[in-house]
């Protein structure tokens, strides 16, 4: 497990760009037969992936950084698949996962399994984990079921629409909020106008971004920005100090994941366009 510390908003303004890559950017997701797990300070929030080709991925504790038993001794964990059909075992029961379906584990749960239907178009399951202080049922979410919201308009560039999976009015959790947002053909900005929610951090996970195009992820404080260029599959960690918010060279998707003081979607401290510097 790679083990992450978050610069603080001073620290943030003196960054080069490899410095900052090192940091924030997750780009190591999504190998076959393998589990990469990014274990960060900012809300102790791990960030990973499963992708099952040969035979099941069991998710284990790291003994080190986590001084666990189980992996949700004292987590929750939310996931969502961005491949072709596959299943995840929890405590020997079977939920079945298609494209953008989503399921939330509970704390206290022991085994947990991830599988592929078809191991040469395997499922590609991302997940997020946060501290959890009670527990709550596994629950399973088709992407139907996911509550979705629109916004933005063509003529911003910004038309998209967010799916909610792991929400106050959707599936319960400790303190995990997680789903995912699609942009329209012709749009590409995110998350525009800007914010920050300094009573939680957050996870973006960029994915259906074409070979030959990228997305520039803007953060920092709103008077000192900074952007990273990202490329198909990979995360940013945001510090709850930082806006985040990003354009594309054409559209794409992104899965946002929270974790801190407040579930409340919508409590946020918007920034105006005019402020952004």
């Amino acid at each position: 497990m790679d083990m992450r510390f978050s610069p603080d908003p001073e620290g943030f303004r003196g960054m080069a760009t490899a410095d900052l890559r090192k940091a924030l950017l997750i780009n190591q997701l999504f190998a076959r037969d393998d589990m990469p797990m990014v274990y960060s300070d900012i809300d102790r929030s791990i960030t990973g992936s499963a992708v099952p080709v040969r035979s099941t991925l069991r998710l284990l504790a790291s003994k080190k950084e986590m001084a666990a038993e189980h992996f949700t001794d004292r987590r929750e964990i939310g996931v969502i698949d961005i491949g072709a059909e596959g299943s995840i075992k929890v405590d020997g029961r079977e939920y079945p996962m298609a494209f953008k379906d989503a399921l939330y584990i509970g704390r206290g749960s022991k085994e947990i399994e991830f599988a592929s239907k078809n191991a040469e178009n395997p499922a590609m399951f991302y997940f997020v984990s946060y501290p959890a202080h009670k527990d709550l049922p596994t629950t399973h979410a088709r992407f139907t079921d996911a509550e979705p919201t629109r916004l933005g308009s063509q003529k911003d560039a910004n038309k998209r629409t967010i799916y909610k999976y792991i929400h106050t009015n959707g599936i319960k959790s400790c303190q995990l909020v997680m789903g995912l947002t699609e942009l329209e053909e012709g749009s590409v900005w995110n998350t525009m106008p800007p914010h920050t929610h300094p009573r939680r951090s957050e996870v973006y996970l960029y994915f259906n971004i074409d070979a030959n195009a990228m997305v520039v992820h803007l953060m920092g404080q709103p008077d000192e920005t900074r952007h990273l260029v990202i490329r198909n599959g990979q995360a940013v960690l945001n510090p709850s100090w930082s806006i985040h918010a990003g354009v594309g060279t054409q559209n794409y998707s992104f899965i946002w994941a929270m974790g801190g003081e407040n579930q409340e979607f919508d409590d946020m401290d918007a920034v105006k366009v005019n402020d952004v510097m």
